[in-house]
């Protein structure tokens, strides 16, 4: 039976354009090779809980233009401790104990790195918002 380790990388999915060379600094490199794919993989998580954040804020989201929107979801994940939790959380439970290692190494910098990628795909995807609105 596989480890841990090898079911969690075999899922990943692989990024091209994640490069890494040699003279890429380290926490450059855990997030080319750790956590852009394990975003790409959690993508319709982090979507969704986003979604259920917009819901529980009595849709407010869906009353802003859209550079108040972009302004929302940055100020979500970098300001509300809950959600920025769980987002972090769903990055975590998808660490090898190596990377979980190298993330404790250094926690508040791939934290920050783990909320960049959140802002960022979520404001690319903010249509996914937009569908979801017109189904309810």
């Amino acid at each position: 039976m596989e480890d841990r380790k090898h079911l969690l990388q075999k899922i990943r999915p692989d990024l091209k354009n994640a490069k890494v060379n040699e003279d890429t600094l380290s926490e450059e490199r855990f997030q080319n090779q750790c956590l852009r794919p394990i975003a790409k993989f959690q993508n319709d998580l982090i979507l969704e809980i986003f979604k259920v954040y917009i819901e529980y804020r009595k849709k407010i989201y869906h009353k802003l233009g859209l550079e108040k929107k972009t302004e929302y979801i940055e100020n979500a994940i970098k300001k509300d401790s809950k959600i920025r939790r769980q987002l972090q959380g769903i990055f975590i439970g998808h660490f090898t104990l190596e990377e979980y290692k190298i993330y404790t190494s250094n926690y508040k910098a791939f934290n920050k790195r783990i909320n960049n990628l959140c802002i960022e795909r979520i404001k690319s995807q903010m249509q996914f918002f937009e569908m979801t609105k017109t189904q309810e």
